[in-house]
Order: C-alpha cells, then structure tokens, then sequence
C-alpha cells in the first residue's frame, strides 16, 4: 500500500497566513515538501541549501506553486552563514515566524570503519547546525510573539541501529536540544518540538537502503504495523500542525511519525494460536463453573 505526496490537506489553506519560515535543507527531500507544504498554507519561505543550482530549482517551482520564496546558500555548520539568512529573509519579508532544522547528513557504514572526521561531519550538519539556525534565529523569533520551531529528529536512536552510530548519536542530541531550548525559550514564545519521522519513500535514505531490490524491501514492510511507507507529505503536515495554534500548548515534544515502526517486534507466537488457546481457557472456566466468580461471591 502506497501513498502520494499529493494527499488534499486536512488543514485550511490560510493556517499559516502571515507567517515566514526558514526550512534549513530545504531546497531537496523532505525539506523542499516542508517547505512547499508551509507555503501552500499561506507562509512565505525561506530555504537553505549548500548548492545554489538546486536552490535556484526548488524556488522557481515553489514560485510556480504560487509560494513567495528565497533561496538561501551556505552551510548550516557556519554559524555566519545562519545568520545571514536571517538577514536576508527578513531584509525581503520582514519577519521570521517559524525555524525547521530539516539539514541533516547521513550514510550506512559499519562502526569500526567510520572515521573520526566521518563521525565529526554528521555531528557538526545535525546537532550543530541545528543549534547554529537556532540561535541565529533567536532574535527574530523573539520578536515573533507567536514562533515555533521544529527540529527534524529520527528513531534511530531509540533503541539501536545498524550501521548508523554517527547519526544515532547526532538525533539523540538534537532530541535533548529541542527540550533544553523548549524549557529556556518558552519565556520568549517560542515553543520548540521535534519530528522523528520513519521510512519514508523517495528519499536518499530508503534509496540506499533497499538497493538490493523488491525482496528486502517487502521483507522490510512486515516490520511497519500501519503496512506502508510514510511520504513527505506525512512529515510537512506534522510540522504544519506542529507550527499552527492547534499546538500553541505543545513544546519540548518530539512526535513520531514512523507508521509504527520504531517499537515493532515480531509476535511471540501467531495471531490465530493466541485466539485457539483463549478460547480454550474460557472453555475450561466454564466447564469448572468459574472459580474467579465464586470468589466474588464471598
């Protein structure tokens, strides 16, 4: 079962009117659907990207989407870059309203073959540069009254995952960043959460990841109780609600968005044996005139 990133929206398409967003990596992947999504909702955007070429691409279609948007380059883990985005977001639309940490870096290797500098660069894109827009921001979203961030988090780091020690350990920081800016921040009005999404389709992760054709990927889906992949849909209408007056009483929180995955753990036993054996045990109660009610007749 499969879904589009074209869903109709259950919100109403000014819920963010009046609003301006920066969406850190939002030039590609989910960030560009954030983006897009905080847009078709009434916001003007700002997106962040490393490549001004893709920048460039993601504004001309956020314009033809009819969405006000700049195009910001430079790299997240320099804090001069944040802050001159800052600069130039409010310099063309006056404010700042809402901050999505969506930059992020990412690939599969196995622990002793990651390389300190490896380790270092996931690190410095993830947690640093969730810290860096965050604090270039800060200003502005004082002046908000009314701002929101969300940092794009994982599940990775919930239990543990393979060949991904670097990342692990960079979104379980970014977790405790969000509650450590939400407890500091909430002062000021701006209310911090998090998204941890699951798999989700057409991205570069589940890409690589499931290389090796349909097999692994089908194998893959029986660990997801909701039976699908989640789009970047799922994850834009996450941070809409997230940044909308539906959470005004909302911080600190990271919500899963992962169809389940996270906590998935075969069954002990099949479905069908667990119904034949409860049948059997209340079958053998009544014919033993159920002693649990006897007792309650004492």
């Amino acid at each position: 079962m499969s879904m589009t990133s074209e869903e109709p929206s259950p919100f109403r398409p000014d819920l963010q009117s009046g609003k301006v967003a920066l969406v850190t990596g939002g030039s590609s992947g989910i960030g560009f659907e954030i983006a897009r999504q905080l847009g078709l909702h009434g916001a003007k955007v700002i997106i962040s990207g490393r490549r001004q070429q893709v920048l460039d691409d993601a504004c001309a279609a956020l314009g033809h989407d009819g969405i006000q948007a700049l195009g910001v380059q430079g790299d997240v883990r320099k804090p001069d870059n944040c802050q001159e985005w800052i600069k130039q977001g409010v310099a063309k639309f006056g404010r700042l309203d809402i901050l999505v940490n969506c930059a992020a870096g990412n690939f599969l290797v196995p622990a002793e073959q990651l390389s300190p500098n490896a380790f270092k660069t996931v690190m410095e894109i993830d947690t640093q540069g969730t810290f860096n827009a965050s604090r270039a921001s800060f200003p502005e979203l004082e002046k908000s009254g009314d701002a929101a961030i969300v940092n794009i988090s994982a599940t990775l780091q919930y239990g543990a995952t393979w060949y991904q020690a670097h990342a692990s350990a960079a979104k379980a920081a970014v977790d405790s960043l969000t509650r450590s800016l939400a407890l500091e921040w909430g002062h000021f009005h701006i209310r911090v959460n998090g998204i941890a999404p699951g798999p989700i389709s057409g991205t570069a992760g589940m890409t690589k990841l499931f290389a090796g054709g349909d097999d692994a990927m089908q194998h893959y889906m029986k660990t997801i109780p909701l039976g699908r992949l989640g789009t970047k849909w799922d994850i834009a209408m996450a941070v809409n609600y997230l940044c909308s007056s539906a959470a005004r009483y909302v911080t600190g929180a990271t919500l899963v968005v992962d169809g389940g995955e996270w906590m998935y753990r075969p069954p002990l036993i099949p479905r069908e044996a667990v119904s034949q054996a409860s049948r059997g045990l209340e079958s053998k109660s009544r014919a033993t005139g159920h002693a649990g009610d006897k007792r309650s007749k004492l």
